[in-house]
């Protein structure tokens, strides 16, 4: 099999097009047969097809064998002329390399390879035997996992890692990689959980300038599948998954303003949001040091004792306040001295009174338009089920008053958000209810509305209300670990594993966002997870053949990786990364042997 030269003269202009042709031998003549049409090939074409291919044989010798162009085919019987058998061509052992690769690319731009490498590698097994396989590429393969594919353990063992291409890239036999092995590299990690922190901390700041001026503070929860009766912080508490029938635990994460995760922590289900401030705090100032930050945090979190801690320790603050606090604000809010500070949002600055503080009102369409919404709806269902309660006391089907209070009671009870808009009464027999016209107008006027509170000296609301809605970025990256990335529910049961599992997701995020940052800095209009799931279709295989040599015949397996398509390619162009056309395992067997 050879490349044939055709040179051809058009409008004076000399062309020359390229055939794949293997010598086809009728009789006591040989004919060239045409395989391929190539047509006109530039020099960077015409050197790969002349690419030595290096191969191994069973005896694993080195042999090269080459693509000879047909004007300088060595004589029949050159032990360098390949012939192969085209009916026997085949692809087998087809594995997902695209995302996977990137994975590991970013992996790599954040440095965790060396990072784990030193942490973990050279340890002692049980028993003080060397692991015969390094723990860093277990961490890689939990933290790549959690990003491409996110599943347990056992399914990386029994599913996941035999399907892609991990094995080649790691240099780490499949067989080695067992749901034990993973548990144990997950004891060996969360011994490291501050070290990595920090070490993520200075490479954000490498890769993409980020200053941890401005952090942004939110809590979340996440639940427990089973009793997890040997882990003391499972509790039942507030549960944000909407799964109040399961234990929880919270998890407090401070992000920079673009997203970047800073630092987290865990804390017992059962926890207070506005009881973690204090020693979260502790805990950066111990890690890192005292630094003037700014502190960003929602309602959620304030109080007036959490407010003075941050006061004390010099620190600034911008946070949301209690929609309570509207009311001593009103005529603010119904005054038309309002700046646009984007389409369908408001904001003006307003007096606090004691000077130490400035106040930031906010009003947005949208949530205007949503929270009406809702009122709406609450007020349709309340006086339908008002209605009911009247017409059974109108037929008499309902006497005892103390049991029509009850009733009055469930009612307004499942709709408390509007309830104190009614006034409602049972006099005499009848049920009567009506609407108090001052609270439906205070309700409308705050509706879309709320409160900022901060120390900083900044008198721009416009200012102040964009650094607050950064806050967007913390409830952005619990989405992700909890939707894209699966943090829940948990299935672990001991503490120690349940925490190694938070940081193989906190390792997972902070490729997710690199990932994202990477991609917006290149100008490319993809998510992290539309880039992935396009990358994935990039595979490698094994490709199979068998030489037709009459004295001795062999089989070939060559590792290649598919060549991507434009949309690929757009995208590595991108990342900057460029996919190998090969993998470094040829074979070259005699015929009859396993390949």
């Amino acid at each position: 099999m050879f490349l044939k030269k055709q040179n051809h003269n058009k409008d004076g202009k000399d062309h020359v097009y390229w055939s794949l042709v293997e010598n086809n031998r009728t009789g006591h003549t040989t004919k060239h047969r045409l395989l391929c049409y190539l047509g006109e090939l530039n020099s960077s074409q015409e050197k790969r097809w002349r690419k030595t291919i290096n191969v191994f044989n069973d005896e694993g010798e080195e042999e090269q064998l080459h693509l000879f162009p047909s004007d300088n085919v060595p004589e029949e019987g050159s032990e360098n002329i390949v012939k192969i058998d085209l009916k026997t061509v085949g692809l087998e052992r087809c594995r997902e390399f695209g995302a996977i690769y990137a994975a590991l690319e970013l992996w790599k731009r954040l440095g965790l390879d060396k990072f784990w490498e030193r942490k973990l590698d050279n340890k002692k097994e049980g028993a003080g035997r060397e692991p015969d396989i390094e723990w860093s590429k277990v961490a890689a393969i939990l933290a790549i996992n959690r990003l491409c594919d996110p599943g347990s353990e056992l399914s990386i063992e029994e599913q996941w890692f035999r399907s892609t291409a991990l094995d080649d890239l790691l240099n780490v036999e499949e067989k080695k990689i067992n749901s034990d092995r993973l548990y144990d590299c997950l004891d060996q990690i969360i011994r490291h959980k501050e070290e990595l922190e920090k070490h993520l901390k200075e490479q954000y700041g490498e890769l993409f300038n980020v200053k941890y001026e401005i952090i942004l503070y939110d809590i979340t929860s996440t639940y427990f599948e089973g009793e997890n009766k040997r882990n003391d912080q499972a509790k039942r508490g507030y549960s944000r998954d909407h799964r109040p029938d399961c234990k929880q635990i919270c998890i407090a994460l401070v992000v920079s303003e673009e997203g970047f995760p800073f630092s987290y922590e865990i804390f017992d289900g059962n926890r207070v949001d506005v009881t973690t401030l204090e020693e979260f705090m502790e805990g950066i100032e111990k890690k890192y040091g005292k630094a003037q930050r700014i502190w960003v945090f929602d309602r959620g979190i304030v109080s007036e004792e959490n407010l003075e801690i941050l006061r004390k320790k010099e620190s600034k603050y911008l946070t949301g306040t209690r929609r309570s606090e509207l009311k001593k604000y009103e005529k603010e809010l119904l005054d038309k001295d309002w700046k646009e500070v984007q389409k369908g949002v408001e904001v003006k600055l307003i007096s606090a009174g004691t000077g130490k503080e400035t106040y930031v009102l906010c009003r947005a369409i949208k949530r205007k338009a949503k929270e009406e919404a809702m009122r709406k709806t609450a007020s349709e269902k309340l006086e339908k089920y008002l209605e009911k309660l009247s017409e059974r006391i109108k037929r008499g089907k309902l006497k005892d008053a103390i049991k029509i209070e009850r009733k009055i009671g469930a009612i307004t009870g499942k709709y408390a958000s509007i309830s104190d808009l009614y006034e409602i009464e049972y006099k005499e027999g009848k049920l009567e209810w009506k609407i108090n016209q001052e609270k439906i107008e205070w309700c409308k006027a705050r509706e879309g509305a709320y409160l900022l509170r901060t120390n900083l000296t900044e008198e721009d609301p416009e200012i102040l209300w964009k650094k607050y809605i950064q806050l967007t970025e913390a409830e952005a990256a619990f989405r992700v670990l909890k939707s894209e990335l699966a943090i829940r529910p948990i299935w672990h049961q001991k503490t120690e594993r349940v925490h190694a599992h938070i940081m193989v997701a906190f390792m997972g995020y902070a490729l997710w966002v690199t990932l994202k940052h990477i991609l917006k800095n290149a100008g490319v209009a993809y998510s992290p997870g539309r880039a992935l799931n396009t990358l994935k279709r990039i595979h490698s295989g094994d490709i199979i053949m068998q030489t037709v040599d009459k004295v001795e015949r062999y089989r070939l397996r060559l590792r290649r990786v598919f060549r991507p398509d434009a949309e690929e390619r757009l995208l590595l162009n991108a990342l900057k990364i460029q996919i190998p056309e090969k993998l470094s395992i040829d074979l070259k067997l005699k015929c009859g042997t396993d390949l």
